[in-house]
């Protein structure tokens, strides 16, 4: 049996290694590369040793907080949270007193960030109300996951306190979606405008996608400079219209976070996977979301009871693969960050 690798592919992973990013035939000949082989697991080891030099092995944790449950009439064929879905017949919209005692929990176990997700029809301003009464509270970074926005709306999240916000252009955009491909670049040039951090991730991917669309949000992701990028798997609920597509395995998604991690090259500051697993914590991830309250994947109104993975799990996954979940955030430049990169 031979040991080594196709030219090509070592030509590639060796150009990737120097963490200037790869072009996209480049990536789309990784992205062909059978499981189970040699180039494969050297293309994750490349991915790997990319991001525990570029992060300074650190895990992150983004602590997801979802505010509301609500039939959504947008009716996003992944999602558990619409009308069509059928799961969600009363609207729920945690308290502030639940928030808060969620944001105190995440702040008091490491967590470096709070993710707050909402539903699309979800109140702005009631966002707005909840990212003020939390930056008065905890000290942790507030990250929104709302609907597409204007230049004004942006300028108002600052001014509550949130400093980045997630938004990604899904998957199937305008087809498993009823939102244009467009308005959600827009969207992503509105964040930057203004001042706030862009997070995002290529999602949710199922085995129905074509290579050449994944290669698309890769390549976008890298074009407008997210904080962090990466790859999440469409998790399918029961009943999901998408059911008959079945999803990918954590390993052909460990498989792409490290193209992924190679097509960001030296951009980002962290590099995500979702739902958290081990495999990608090999492939050039080092960034979770641990959840509570509503997520799209789950049909319990609270997901930390249900699907969810707890701050805590993510932590001891990540210092099983390696990673220092203590260390201070990349994504974030805090004082203490600085200091700390001071002194190293």
């Amino acid at each position: 049996m031979s040991w080594r690798i196709s030219h090509k592919t070592a030509d590639i992973l060796n150009k990737g290694s120097d963490n200037a990013g790869i072009d996209r035939e480049e990536a789309l000949s990784l992205m062909r590369l059978e499981l189970h082989t040699k180039e494969t697991y050297a293309l994750m080891e490349t991915a790997n040793r990319l991001s525990r030099e570029q992060f300074n092995g650190k895990g992150e944790n983004h602590f997801h907080i979802g505010i509301n449950v609500e039939a959504c009439p947008f009716n996003c064929s992944f999602c558990s949270l619409t009308v069509k879905a059928g799961i969600f017949k009363e609207k729920i919209e945690f308290t502030n007193d639940e928030i808060l005692r969620w944001a105190r929990l995440a702040e008091s176990k490491g967590a470096d960030a709070l993710n707050l997700m909402t539903t699309g029809t979800y109140s702005f301003e009631r966002l707005l109300e909840t990212g003020r009464m939390l930056r008065n509270e905890v000290s942790t970074p507030l990250v929104a996951n709302t609907r597409d926005i204007n230049h004004k709306e942006g300028e108002r999240l600052l001014d509550a306190g949130f400093v980045g916000a997630y938004h990604a252009v899904r998957l199937g955009e305008g087809r498993d979606t009823p939102f244009k491909l467009q308005k959600r670049i827009h969207t992503i040039t509105v964040l930057k405008d203004v001042g706030l951090q862009w997070m995002n991730c290529v999602e949710p991917v199922g085995p129905e996608h074509d290579i050449e669309e994944i290669m698309d949000l890769m390549f976008l992701a890298r074009k407008h400079r997210a904080t962090y990028s990466g790859v999440m798997r469409r998790i399918n609920f029961p009943g999901s219209p998408m059911e008959q597509y079945g999803m990918i395995s954590e390993l052909e998604m460990a498989r792409m976070v490290a193209v992924s991690r190679l097509v960001m090259g030296d951009v980002p500051k962290a590099h995500c996977t979702h739902e958290p697993h081990s495999a990608s914590l090999l492939a050039g991830a080092n960034l979770f979301f641990p959840e509570v309250g509503a997520s799209p994947r789950d049909g319990k109104a609270d997901t930390g009871k249900g699907r969810g993975k707890g701050l805590e799990d993510c932590k001891r996954m990540q210092a099983d693969m390696g990673w220092d979940p203590d260390l201070p955030s990349n994504c974030f430049e805090t004082s203490d960050t600085l200091i700390h990169k001071m002194a190293n």
